[in-house]
């Protein structure tokens, strides 16, 4: 068979784009920005395409470059070639390629579909919707003297924020980003967006750091609430197994059940509900989709999680979107809580909660070189950050399940930390 393409070039560049306020969550803070690696790949015919994935710096572009030697000459439409050559089973144990694949195969498919003229999702089966709701995604934020934004940490402050994040982009779904304060908390803020909100859908996710037992306690104090579903409230499937005794909210997670070995074992002891879906966590678009279809054949609910993306991987989780015919949750984005993109024409926008899928070709967005220069340059000036870290705790670190909470009284970071 003739090769479509063939690979030229590959480049990563890690890049950071500034947040509208620090963003707070039971494993440590986003510090009021978000670095990602961008990683490009060049076709003979002259053509690129994008892939994203999280994190940067030196040992980053390093790893991406030093698969050159594999890629230089591959066809960017062999897309099961290109994953046994990245992350077969034996390799992975020693190489953690899995969200580099991930990069690599969303470049490929971006370059394959833009040779061929077709969108992305058509490489795995066509867009069974155009138009991919979202939730908004709630955090609690430390306050950003720079843009005056942030400092939501009571009920009313996250029902504030909320209506102000409906009123600009129509959600009707709500996620809260639960356990960096008390259970208690938690729980009076979810019933406050339930009495603000009456007619929308509800979540919490408060990333595992619960007991089984201290879990128990927030699920059914919550159950009579909208509840699309209860996300990674404890650690692993067996706790999850244990929890769902207890609780009759769905349960979901992005968190334990990220690869077909986990997938089956949940299909087998029925640990959970939901699954939500993550173009790099499970090592690429195509993977996610291949998930995606073993839900659907058991009937289990998927969704489309949100990793902390820029609008490369944003279009890769809108062609995931528009290709599940399973997709029976709104997707997560912390898109909204950008400032800014690298992509040509700005941030895509929200519209009645929904972002459309992009017409073009590939992924269908263009990288904006000029802005993929400066937020280069602004990377290379303030570096990266520890997401595991809060900044206003420098002592604090999360511990399993006994996770040490923060004071809501507590609404900023000192001065100089979090630039």
């Amino acid at each position: 068979m003739t090769a479509v393409n063939r690979i030229a070039d590959i480049t990563a560049t890690t890049i950071t784009i500034p947040l509208e306020a620090p963003l707070r969550h039971s494993n440590g803070a986003h510090w009021g920005r978000f670095v990602r690696t961008i990683v490009e790949v060049t076709g003979a015919n002259g053509l690129s395409g994008f892939g994203e994935m999280g994190g940067g710096g030196s040992a980053a572009n390093d790893a991406v470059l030093a698969l050159k030697p594999y890629l230089i000459g591959h066809d960017p439409l062999q897309l099961e070639q290109l994953r046994w050559k990245i992350m077969n089973p034996v390799g992975s144990l020693y190489n953690a390629r899995t969200q580099i694949h991930a990069a690599i195969e969303m470049a490929c498919m971006d370059l394959a579909g833009k040779t061929l003229g077709v969108r992305a999702c058509d490489l795995i089966g066509g867009a069974v919707r155009e138009d991919i709701p979202f939730a908004s995604y709630i955090f609690y934020r430390y306050h950003d003297p720079g843009t005056g934004a942030g400092g939501e940490t009571t009920p009313d402050e996250i029902v504030a924020h909320t209506r102000a994040l409906k009123a600009a982009h129509g959600f009707t779904t709500h996620k809260l980003k639960g356990g960096h304060f008390a259970p208690d908390h938690d729980i009076a803020v979810m019933k406050a967006l339930a009495g603000a909100f009456p007619q929308d859908q509800l979540r919490l996710d408060p990333n595992s750091v619960w007991s089984v037992e201290e879990a128990i306690r927030v699920g059914q104090a919550i159950e009579p609430l909208r509840n699309d579903y209860f996300e990674d409230p404890t650690w692993g499937l067996e706790g999850m197994r244990r929890l769902r005794q207890f609780v009759r909210i769905p349960l979901a997670t992005n968190t334990v059940v990220v690869n077909f070995e986990q997938l089956a074992q949940m299909v087998r002891h029925d640990h959970l509900d939901v699954v939500l879906l993550d173009t790099t966590f499970w090592g690429g678009l195509r993977q996610a989709h291949k998930a995606g279809t073993v839900l659907e054949t058991f009937q289990y609910g998927a969704s489309v999680h949100s990793s902390g993306e820029l609008g490369i991987q944003l279009a890769s989780m809108l062609q995931l979107g528009a290709a599940l015919p399973n997709l029976r949750f709104a997707a997560d984005a912390h898109y909204h809580h950008l400032t800014d993109d690298i992509i040509v024409g700005g941030p895509m926008r929200y519209r009645n909660g929904c972002i459309r899928l992009p017409e073009g070709p590939g992924l269908g967005v263009e990288v904006d070189r000029d802005k993929l220069a400066r937020y280069a340059e602004l990377y290379r000036e303030l570096g990266g950050y520890a997401y595991d870290r809060d900044p206003a705790r420098p002592d604090w670190y999360s511990i399993f399940p006994e996770n040490r909470y923060a004071d809501p009284a507590i609404k900023s970071v000192p001065a100089g930390v979090c630039p």
